[in-house]
């Protein structure tokens, strides 16, 4: 292993140029902060996307509202807009700062994506919306629908059976394959959804319930893609909807951010020079985590840091941004595994589109074992009573690994912040959990208590 070749340079070449590189081989928790990342004003001209991109995603949204609200009942409360709420979990934070030994200074706050209506995760963003906009492209282009009309018009056998002509692929580990499926299936359109080996099966289930094809796969995350891209690119009337390289995707993902500054100024959380913000996203091929943390930067520009949170055993994004090589390295490149029971970020390949966006924007990346998702799960579910799944809780583990690790603390020298962090607030971002079912959580619930 030592002498193999990845990419021109040797196992330990690559050790030698990046000092984090062997403790991630280790599978060890590192934390990494971004020696590229630049001024918001430096860094958003080069990239193509912006405000407007995002904003016309969010108005198509809203065209959708009513009819989400005729076919979700769910979202009725919400006017048809599919949103999370944002909670305060003081009584999590002090548990923390006692588990760990480490405070926490600023407030931490939960952002729940693991309750977002229709399918429980923050696939809920940019899988429906993707879904949306090729309907909505579909049924303009064939004269049956203007942007001018109540688009609950959609909601009809009409609709259904122009759509049933039309098919939609995806690669999925599970959360992003539950969404589009869902979503698809409602419409009248043909889904299949591409399943790597970690998919859990009650997502399987759930989604052969609703009438969608599930592929499986003895093999990982890629090859669920690398397959549903290959049945699509043979069927004409076949749209794939491609996790490592979608702009709508991203898009999608990127309208939560206007939407969480109207929650935070609600509950009087100030984000300006001397209050701080710092979001902890999640990250499996970086598609969700990407365009929210993209959305975040184009609303509060300088004063939010985002970072990248995934499993020890997938640090795929960690790997592709500290060399600058994005999707050229897998992890098994290095020997790592890419197995870790936080199945939405089992990814060993990072998107390349996602990392060059986000390369001058991105604060850092960390790791987390999944021994301690599971013990942060328990405690988050005796806390503050909440669940989520093992993935989600990658985020809750930022501000210990931020205070705690040497890096964490010289990147807010660097940036000044060492008088402001009291006035500070941290997000954990809450990717999902609602949907699985009682004895799975339970279960997961159990392992966490077992560990804690």
């Amino acid at each position: 292993m030592e002498n193999r070749m990845i990419e021109g340079k040797t196992i330990k070449q690559w050790e030698e140029d990046y000092p984090l590189m062997s403790r991630i081989i280790s599978t060890e928790e590192v934390f990494w902060t971004n020696s590229k990342y630049e001024s918001f004003e430096d860094a958003i001209k080069k990239i193509s996307l912006s405000e407007k991109d995002v904003e016309d995603a969010e108005e198509r949204l809203n065209r959708f509202a009513s009819y989400l609200m005729k076919v979700f009942p769910e979202t009725k409360k919400m006017n048809g807009i599919i949103e999370s709420p944002i909670v305060s979990i003081p009584t999590m934070q002090s548990k923390m700062e006692e588990t760990f030994q480490q405070e926490i200074l600023g407030q931490l706050l939960l952002k729940c994506d693991s309750h977002l209506a229709i399918s429980g995760s923050i696939k809920a963003r940019g899988g429906i919306y993707e879904v949306l906009k090729h309907a909505e492209d579909l049924a303009i282009a064939n004269h049956m629908l203007t942007v001018q009309d109540d688009y609950s018009i959609l909601d009809s056998d009409k609709f259904r059976e122009f759509f049933s002509k039309y098919s939609i692929a995806v690669g999925s580990t599970g959360n992003l394959g539950l969404s589009i499926g869902i979503m698809s299936a409602q419409l009248g359109f043909k889904v299949y959804v591409h399943m790597s080996a970690d998919a859990k099966q009650w997502k399987k289930d759930l989604l052969r319930s609703k009438g969608v094809t599930v592929v499986e796969y003895k093999s990982d995350y890629s090859k669920a893609v690398e397959e549903g891209r290959k049945q699509a690119e043979a069927d004409p009337n076949m749209y794939f909807i491609d996790d490592e390289n979608s702009v709508n995707l991203f898009l999608g993902y990127a309208v939560a951010a206007s939407r969480l500054k109207n929650q935070l100024e609600e509950m009087n959380v100030v984000v300006d020079e001397d209050h701080p913000l710092f979001v902890y996203l999640p990250c499996g091929v970086g598609g969700g985590p990407g365009g929210v943390a993209f959305g975040l930067k184009l609303v509060f520009k300088d004063h939010v840091h985002c970072f990248f949170a995934e499993p020890t055993h997938s640090p795929c994004m960690v790997i592709g941004l500290m060399t600058g090589m994005h999707d050229k390295l897998s992890v098994q490149d290095f020997g790592i595994d890419n197995i870790t029971d936080a199945d939405g970020l089992a990814v060993g390949r990072a998107s390349g589109f996602v990392g060059k966006t986000l390369e001058n924007l991105i604060s850092g990346s960390y790791t987390v074992q999944d021994e301690q998702l599971y013990a942060l799960l328990s405690m988050l579910s005796d806390t503050e009573n909440i669940q989520m799944e093992p993935s989600a809780l990658a985020g809750v583990h930022g501000p210990i690994q931020l205070f705690r690790e040497e890096a964490g603390q010289k990147y807010i020298e660097s940036r000044h912040l060492e008088d402001k962090m009291k006035n500070g607030t941290h997000i954990a971002w809450g990717t999902g959990g609602s949907m699985v079912p009682k004895d799975v959580m339970e279960a997961y619930y159990q392992k966490g208590k077992r560990t804690e």
